[in-house]
């Protein structure tokens, strides 16, 4: 009875295992990649081709004494001011976090001097777009695909579980 009920159980983990789960959304960027936040690196090329999404974040890694992060408008962007900030990321230990939490452009750079020496990243932050329509389950016969597949994969995972509880009690 032990034995049933164990078996029981690893069924149902083998199928909890084979679910889709939910993803997460969010994606971690380290900015400049293994070169980081660092001046003569052109951050307009790194982030080409890179899509950013709601509540993705930029992880910059930077020697706190002489950088920092500091978000401007697009003009102070373009100019390389850093005198009137939006906000300033930095938290000074050189590894800060920018979350984009907002659909919008953001516009990014050194405010000690670097700005001039590239470093500057302007991304556009978007909603994510929803997930792809599933085709209609198509029917063979009388026999969907799904219950097909039901079908096929109910005793491939029962005989994989009994071959491994099998290959357990061998090894006791």
């Amino acid at each position: 009875m032990a034995r049933l009920m164990v078996l029981i159980v690893a069924v149902v983990l083998v199928f909890l295992m084979a679910a889709p789960m939910p993803g997460v959304t969010a994606k971690k960027y380290t900015v400049g990649d293994n070169k980081f936040w660092n001046p003569n690196i052109n951050y307009t090329i790194w982030a080409q081709g890179k899509h950013f999404y709601l509540d993705d974040w930029l992880y910059f890694v930077f020697d706190r004494n002489q950088h920092n992060i500091l978000e401007v408008n697009k003009t102070d962007y373009e100019s390389c001011i850093a005198d009137h900030p939006i906000r300033n990321w930095t938290r000074g230990a050189g590894r800060d976090v920018v979350t984009l939490n907002e659909t919008k452009h953001y516009y990014l750079l050194d405010g000690k001097g670097g700005c001039y020496g590239g470093m500057k990243l302007a991304v556009r932050v978007d909603k994510l777009p929803p997930p792809p329509k599933s085709a209609p389950i198509k029917n063979i016969g009388s026999v969907s695909m799904v219950t097909g597949f039901a079908q096929f994969m109910l005793p491939v995972a029962v005989f994989s579980v009994s071959s491994v509880w099998d290959m357990i009690l061998r090894m006791w």
